[in-house]
Order: structure tokens, then C-alpha cells, then sequence
């Protein structure tokens, strides 16, 4: 098999021209030799490098070739090493018996045989050459396993969020057809009295006095879907980036009145009583129709949440940003929420049971905001109302 990895072989022995006779004969391509005169000097090599054979003199001044492979056996860097050692003391048994006990793999006798030794460091590098290219197969195979294992994960998050996405598509087209259905169950049902009065000639509920009620009562619902169709369009625009932004001069304190007074009668509804501090004028560089949905929002919820007791809107600008709060005193939101809340389709618990809707609202509202080159921060907790603060640097960032 073609060599992939170098083999370094390691030759100890006290005397130089054994150590350079006995590299002539284990020299070869793919192998480097290393030489050591003691054990000390091998023990040194040893740690420096990772040798497919060793092989010793067991003869050596000071410490001999069975105590050096003890020590090799003893220690986990060394202990996998295999030996041979080599020794002019003649035949006798116990002398072999003696290496085999040290950790020796094979004995060789003096004067060497030079084909035996080069067959025997053939067969240790071949095996060295095997074991080092199985591991690295099986490193190999650990690593695709890894990488498989990965791509599993990956599969299966993927997976994961597909089927959460399958889930808030359906739940999506249950709270559409639901909130959709509610307005226009009104405008039937109102469609349907009128028709009957009409047909028994009955004229008293369309009498001048009744009108601007039953048109309030119509335009109420028709807004509600507009309303729930704007949101719907703004979710589009922001998947898809092309939410735009046009900054103008506005005046902050001049707007949030405006949405109060555009708001009224559905406070009046709510039996909410709204307040506003701000100073005048509060202004800045942003979109007004994109920043009057933020307050629209905001208020919208409070009036929802807000349980009939007082909302109190402030404004204020100091030379680097400018803040916009809406705080209301209802039914307040857990602490746990607060970054929930302003995912799309989110909503609490809570206010799930209090009024329906989509949950689209806060998520768009922070949208804005974010695009304003602002953020939002909610301070809350369940049964003790909340305020919603809006933060505004004096013009957004370049689009």
C-alpha cells in the first residue's frame, strides 16, 4: 500500500557505529530515523515526537533497554510503542523472556541478520501505516457523522418552524375569518331590520333624528374592517421591505391631539377619559401618517385594555430624542410578555379572554418605530395598567 504517513523509527543504543549500522539497514522512503545514545536522550525523542518502532540495546551504561521500556509502558504517550530489542549476550532463554516480560514485541541477537531486520521493521511500519489510515477513517466517518447529525438538527428546526409557520397561517386565516365576520354579521343582520321595516312600511327608524346613529353604527363596523384590512396590508409591506418612510416636519404635540379628538368617540364608548401633556410645538423630522398609526395604536389598545379608567398621553423632547408614553391603568401585562407581545400574531392570555383581535397591532407599531431609527419600552405588570413609551430620534436614518 502506498506510504500516507511518515514513519520515524527510533534506534537507542551507547555506541555510534552500531546506531549508524543498524540505520543503514532500516532506512527507507517514507521513514525518518532517529538516533539516541542513552535512554535518557530516547526518552527526550519520545516526547517530541509519535515513533512507529523503537528499538533498543538491552546493554546500556546507566539505565538499560528493559528498564527504558518499562518506563515506555508506563507512560500513555509511550505505551503503545512497539519494541525490539537487540542484544549480544547470546541465546540464552531467560534473556528473551526477560525482553518479552518488558513490553518487547520481538528479540533480535547480535551480529544482526539484515534481512531479518528489515523484514521485521517492514511488518511494524505496514502495521503503524494501517492503524494510522484506519484512524483516519474513522475520523473521517466521525466527522460525516457529526455533520449528518447537524444537518438532522438543522432538518428538524426547519421542520419545527415550518410547522409553527403552517400553524399561525391557519390561526392567522381562523382570527381573519373571525374578525371579518363580526362587522359584517352587523352590517347584515342592520341590513336585514331595515329591509323588514321597509317592507311593513314601517319609516320611524330612518326618521331624521335616528340617522346619524344608524350611520355611526354602520361607519363604526366599516372601519373596523378597514382597520383589520390595513393591518393585514402593513404585515405584507413589512415581510417584503417595502414598508417606506417619508419624513416631513411634524409636530408631535399638534398630532397626538389630533388622534385624541379622532378618538373621542370611541373613548366616550370605552368610557375612557384621555388626557394629554405635551408641550407645543414638540417637533421633529418623521412620517405623519406612519406616526399617527403608532398613537393610533397605542391609544386604540388602551382604550381596549384600558378598563373605562383614565389614559394619560405625554409628550417630551430634549435635545437628542423625543418620547411619546400612553399609559393606561387596566388589566396590565405580566413581565414575562413584554417582549412577546410585540411578535406578530402575540397576544396574552389575558387579553385574549378581554377583546378579540389579531395581534398584529403592537408588531406593526414597533415596526414603525424601528424604522424611525427609534425603539419602544413597555412598563407593566399584570393588574396594574400599562405605559408604552415610544422614543424618537429627531429624524430617522437614511433610507
Amino acid at each position: 500500500m502506498p506510504l500516507e504517513h511518515e514513519s520515524k523509527l527510533l534506534l537507542v543504543d551507547d555506541l555510534p557505529d552500531n546506531l549508524l549500522a543498524l540505520e543503514a539497514l532500516v532506512r527507507g522512503a517514507g521513514r525518518t530515523v532517529f538516533q539516541a545514545d542513552s535512554a535518557d536522550a530516547a526518552l527526550a525523542l519520545m516526547l517530541e515526537h509519535e515513533f512507529a518502532l523503537a528499538i533498543l540495546d538491552v546493554q546500556m551504561p546507566g539505565m538499560n533497554g528493559f528498564e527504558l521500556a518499562e518506563m515506555m509502558r508506563g507512560t500513555e504517550r509511550t505505551r503503545h510503542i512497539p519494541i525490539i530489542f537487540v542484544s549480544a549476550a547470546g541465546s540464552e532463554l531467560n534473556y528473551a523472556f526477560k525482553g518479552y516480560e518488558s513490553g518487547a514485541v520481538d528479540f533480535l541477537q547480535k551480529p544482526l541478520d539484515g534481512h531479518v531486520v528489515q523484514s521485521k521493521v517492514n511488518v511494524f511500519v505496514d502495521l503503524y501505516q494501517h492503524r494510522k489510515a484506519l484512524k483516519q477513517e474513522m475520523d473521517a466517518l466521525a466527522a460525516a457523522h457529526r455533520q449528518t447529525e447537524a444537518v438532522v438538527a438543522q432538518l428538524q428546526t426547519t421542520q419545527a418552524e415550518l410547522q409553527r409557520a403552517v400553524r399561525m397561517r391557519d390561526d392567522f386565516m381562523s382570527m381573519v375569518s373571525h374578525e371579518l365576520r363580526t362587522p359584517l354579521n352587523t352590517l347584515y343582520l342592520e341590513t336585514q331590520v331595515r329591509k323588514m321595516h321597509l317592507s311593513r312600511g314601517n319609516t320611524a327608524p330612518f326618521e331624521a333624528d335616528r340617522l346619524p346613529a344608524m350611520i355611526d353604527r354602520d361607519q363604526r363596523q366599516i372601519m373596523n374592517m378597514v382597520r383589520l384590512i390595513d393591518d393585514m396590508l402593513d404585515v405584507s409591506r413589512l415581510r417584503s421591505g417595502s414598508l417606506s418612510i417619508q419624513p416631513a416636519p411634524v409636530d408631535l404635540a399638534s398630532l397626538a391631539e389630533r388622534v385624541i379628538e379622532n378618538l373621542a368617540q370611541q373613548a366616550e364608548v370605552a368610557g375612557c377619559v384621555v388626557t394629554l401633556d405635551a408641550p407645543a410645538p414638540v417637533e421633529g423630522l418623521w412620517d405623519g401618517f406612519r406616526i399617527e398609526q403608532v398613537v393610533t395604536n397605542l391609544l386604540t389598545n388602551a382604550m381596549r385594555y384600558g378598563g373605562g379608567k383614565p389614559i394619560a398621553v405625554t409628550v417630551a423632547q430634549s435635545a437628542n430624542e423625543t418620547r411619546l408614553s400612553v399609559r393606561d391603568e387596566g388589566i396590565g401585562i405580566a413581565p414575562e410578555d413584554h417582549v412577546r407581545i410585540f411578535g406578530q400574531f402575540e397576544r396574552t392570555d389575558n387579553s385574549r379572554k378581554k377583546v378579540s383581535g389579531l395581534g398584529l397591532g403592537l408588531y406593526i407599531t414597533q415596526q414603525i418605530v424601528e424604522a424611525h431609527g427609534g425603539h419602544m419600552v413597555v412598563e407593566s405588570a399584570l393588574g396594574e395598567g400599562a405605559r408604552f413609551v415610544v422614543v424618537l430620534p429627531p429624524r430617522p436614518p437614511a433610507q
